[in-house]
């Protein structure tokens, strides 16, 4: 197995952009690590017999767990799976909640609490170095905190990952002056992450999901609609820029400098195992997919009942097939056509090349030795690729 994936559910305050599971209420949540490390204990059987490479962090926001809880989960993992030596070890962390932790440490800095109980990576979700953008997305860090974090995160970590969005509308100008001035933005907020020396950088286009307080702000008229033209633009400056310093683009919204590329992110594009804990984590054994109900209240009720709240489905041939393909197109290893062939058979080869022709004639895929990969051209409209070479039953 690759990895284990723990769910943190709880946020200080909701991001306009968000659509993932949290809850803005704290009350419960020290019965929710208690359930996790349930959860943990409960899932041992079924994964017995694979290591753990990574252990990941995600949420939410983990950086509002007190050490205490980390170390608690963390000791869980190694109590009840063999744990490969060394493991990758991600948390990911807001700004603000780094500096008002380090500014309450006592002894010693939050960063250094973190690396004694395992922790060797961190995810900061920095999204704007610009106040006006942080304003927007209502993060609750601000412009001086996202860089005072880094400042001192990099003194004490070297494996450290930083989120960034584009396509962030500018509403203050019009037509033409407006795009120059958004990408002058933009570059300036890469430049400002490149002067932290960070190895690694995600960095996704504002998307508009139902039902969040973006989509009924661009609704009300308050916010501008995002253009795809600009985010293309955006996308297109991140990848010359970031590449003409060092970093390798190993995925579509995933930048890092050699040997620091995310273990626990690449096993998922890889087909790997992988264990998710908590609300709304999803666990895959390579032949089923199965995920927790996204509800705490309920989460917390199955786990005091020894139930496990999740659904499963067996991926049928088909299924598997077009995860690989959306998974290896928005990679650097690409989908290799003789695994196509072996794994899934002749017709499923031919169809595959058949619907890909189309995009090899426009430069927007290329085969090389035998793989099948986005050209540079056609790296920002992968998915869309993707899912035109899906098969549909």
């Amino acid at each position: 197995m690759s990895g284990i994936y723990i769910h943190i559910p709880f946020c200080k305050q909701a991001c306009h952009y968000c659509d993932f599971h949290f809850s803005t209420s704290m009350k419960k949540k020290d019965e929710m690590v208690l359930a996790l490390a349930k959860e943990i204990r409960m899932r041992k059987k079924k994964f017995e017999n694979e290591t753990i490479e990574t252990i990941y962090f995600g949420g939410g926001t983990p950086s509002i767990l007190q050490i205490s809880d980390l170390r608690f989960l963390i000791d869980e993992v190694y109590k009840n799976f063999t744990v490969a030596e060394n493991p990758e070890i991600t948390l990911e962390a807001n700004p603000d909640d780094l500096i008002s932790l380090s500014v309450r440490a006592q002894s010693r800095t939050i960063f250094e609490d973190y690396k004694s109980i395992g922790i060797n990576r961190l995810s900061i979700g920095i999204q704007s170095f610009f106040e006006e953008d942080l304003t927007m997305m209502n993060r609750a860090h601000n412009s001086a905190e996202a860089k005072k974090c880094l400042e001192e995160a990099t003194k004490y970590f070297d494996n450290i990952s930083i989120d960034l969005i584009y396509g962030i509308p500018d509403s203050s100008q019009n037509g033409k002056q407006a795009k120059q001035m958004s990408n002058e933005k933009w570059k300036q907020n890469i430049e400002t992450a490149l002067s932290f020396g960070v190895p690694h950088i995600s960095s996704y286009a504002l998307t508009v999901e139902p039902k969040t307080a973006l989509h009924k702000l661009i609704q009300t008229g308050k916010i501008a609609q995002p253009k795809d033209e600009v985010a293309e633009e955006h996308f297109q400056i991140l990848v010359e820029m970031l590449e003409k310093n060092g970093f390798i683009h190993y995925e579509l919204s995933n930048f890092g400098k050699e040997n620091y590329f995310s273990k626990n992110n690449s096993a998922y594009w890889l087909g790997k195992k992988y264990l998710g804990i908590g609300p709304s984590a999803h666990s895959y054994d390579g032949i089923s997919r199965s995920w927790n109900i996204s509800n705490n209240t309920i989460y917390l009720k199955s786990l005091n009942e020894n139930k496990l709240p999740c659904e499963t489905e067996i991926l049928s041939k088909a299924d598997r097939y077009n995860e690989y393909i959306m998974t290896g197109l928005r990679t650097i290893w690409g989908v290799s056509l003789d695994r196509i062939e072996n794994e899934f058979g002749t017709t499923y080869l031919e169809y595959l090349t058949n619907q890909a022709q189309k995009f090899l004639e426009d430069n927007l895929l290329s085969i090389e030795e035998n793989v099948l990969k986005a050209t540079k051209k056609g790296k920002f409209l992968t998915d869309g690729m993707a899912s035109d070479l899906f098969l549909v039953n």
